[in-house]
């Protein structure tokens, strides 16, 4: 049962970290009042380079705005690919939390290729206007490329007063959180068990910057209007995200977990890496955030090489693609197209220069 619960505390510390740096960017979002991302809209460079910056912002917020602007006719084809590319949609913060350090070079790598896709694409395709639709999807509301809230987040500690009850259980977890985090209660034994238990947080200063981070969600989640607290805080980012991250982590770290315990996973996994590639960019065709996350876990734990985490986070966009599915059923067939030949591209130059 040991993997067991190294798999839960393992989960429940990523959903946590998740949690937090998404609520961080929700409070961006607002306080900016929604126009992270809007300048460089006249040139076809410009609007590439935008594509790649609204793809690189960790989970859904970019790649939504992205999509948005492009069924506008703001950005051309080549921006929506590089945006695809450069984003990989939840996964990102479970990276961030995982491996911060590689995270953010993963994410130069991926803004690099999707901004030079971006162009060669926009060499070939004549830019095309589009109709306005409205879209939803899994982080709809998160972001509105017209209409900032004007409510803002407002702080006053008189927003405490006759706090609702979502306001009361975010304060209670997310306090709870920094408790477990400054007592190092989410934390491993850090000696390898006899089962062959790998320890995917190899980066413990980033535990430090976490919870000065969840200092400062703390504070605006315990002043913040009731507007920003119960519409966009507990709506947006609990309801729509806290537990499929919580279930999908969990599963995937369950699996390599008894992987690792039951059979020699590792062995399994090294001698079949063009194999893996191969899932890697297939499994990235599915607009969901999740089933990347055994990627992810995988190269935590040192079980795959970095050419096939590139594969995948080209590959998958998260949610990013799903309102693009609703808008264009061609618009996204092409573009995932486009993806997943870069991926396989991009994957395999990597595994045979030996990475």
């Amino acid at each position: 049962m040991e993997f067991f619960f190294d798999a839960l505390l393992s989960a429940v510390l990523i959903t946590g970290l998740v949690i937090i740096m998404m609520m961080l960017l929700e409070y961006l979002n607002v306080t900016s009042a929604g126009r992270m991302g809007e300048g460089l809209r006249h040139s076809r460079f410009g609007q590439v380079l935008l594509g790649g910056f609204l793809g690189v912002i960790p989970g859904c917020v970019g790649g939504f705005a992205g999509v948005s602007l492009y069924s506008h006719g703001v950005l051309s084809f080549g921006a929506l690919v590089a945006m695809l590319i450069a984003s990989s949609g939840d996964e990102a913060f479970v990276m961030l939390a995982m491996f911060p350090g590689k995270a953010l070079l993963l994410f130069g790598v991926l803004f690099v290729i999707g901004v030079a896709a971006g162009l060669l694409v926009d060499l070939f395709k004549p830019h095309h206007h589009h109709k306005e639709h409205n879209h939803h999807g899994a982080c709809e509301g998160h972001f509105d490329v017209h209409s900032g809230d004007s409510q803002g987040i407002e702080p006053s500690w008189k927003n405490l007063r006759g706090a609702s009850w979502r306001r009361i259980v975010l304060l209670v977890g997310i306090a709870a959180f920094i408790v477990a985090l400054a007592l190092g209660m989410l934390e491993h034994e850090h000696e390898p068990t006899a089962g062959g238990h790998f320890n995917i947080f190899d980066e413990y200063w980033i535990n430090l910057v976490f919870a000065v981070c969840s200092l400062f969600v703390l504070w605006f989640t315990a002043v913040g209007s009731d507007h920003f607290v119960d519409g966009h805080l507990w709506n947006h980012v609990v309801k729509k995200h806290l537990l499929r991250i919580f279930l999908w982590s969990f599963g995937a770290l369950l699996v390599i977990e008894a992987g690792m315990h039951f059979f020699d996973l590792e062995a399994l996994v090294k001698g079949n890496i063009p194999f893996i590639i191969l899932m890697a960019v297939l499994i990235g065709l599915i607009p969901e955030s999740g089933p990347h996350l055994i990627f992810v876990t995988m190269f935590a734990g040192g079980l795959i090489p970095f050419s096939v985490l590139l594969a995948s986070s080209i590959s998958q966009d998260g949610h990013a693609s799903l309102p693009l599915l609703a808008e264009s059923k061609s618009g996204f067939v092409k573009a995932k197209a486009v993806n997943a030949l870069v991926a396989a591209i991009a994957g395999y130059a990597l595994y045979f220069a030996g990475l």
